[in-house]
């Protein structure tokens, strides 16, 4: 009977820990989909001096491994991390980005996506 039960509970565990989190290209990971992964921040600046800013923070940072300038959305690795970063606009002069970091095993990294977004503040000024 404690088989069973520790069976049974094992299951429970694994499906509970088990789901998809959808990445800012719009892409499904493997990964906790209700652990906060990403940080949202508005810039009064145009869109491409945002995603510029952003383009050089990661690759100061760790690897740049894919850029869309059509969606303005960026991909990094930075320590065994993976980064994901979304620019766009809200009005004229003014730009959303959203800065997601996940850990190699699906796990979020919300430090790493804060750090990123001072960085990405920072080369701004």
């Amino acid at each position: 009977m404690k088989q069973l039960l520790s069976a049974f509970s094992l299951g429970v565990v694994v499906l509970a820990a088990s789901g998809c989190y959808s990445t800012q290209e719009g892409r499904n990971k493997i990964g906790a989909p209700w652990a906060k992964d990403t940080i949202e921040s508005r810039y009064e600046r145009p869109v491409d001096q945002v995603f510029a800013a952003a383009k050089e923070t990661l690759a100061f940072n760790g690897t740049l491994t894919g850029e869309n300038t059509i969606a303005k959305t960026l991909v990094a690795s930075i320590d065994n991390r993976t980064v994901w970063i979304k620019v766009d606009e809200i009005e004229p002069r003014v730009s959303r980005i959203n800065v997601q970091a996940r850990k190699s095993g699906g796990a979020p990294d919300i430090y790493l996506a804060s750090e990123i977004d001072k960085q990405i503040v920072l080369r701004l000024k």
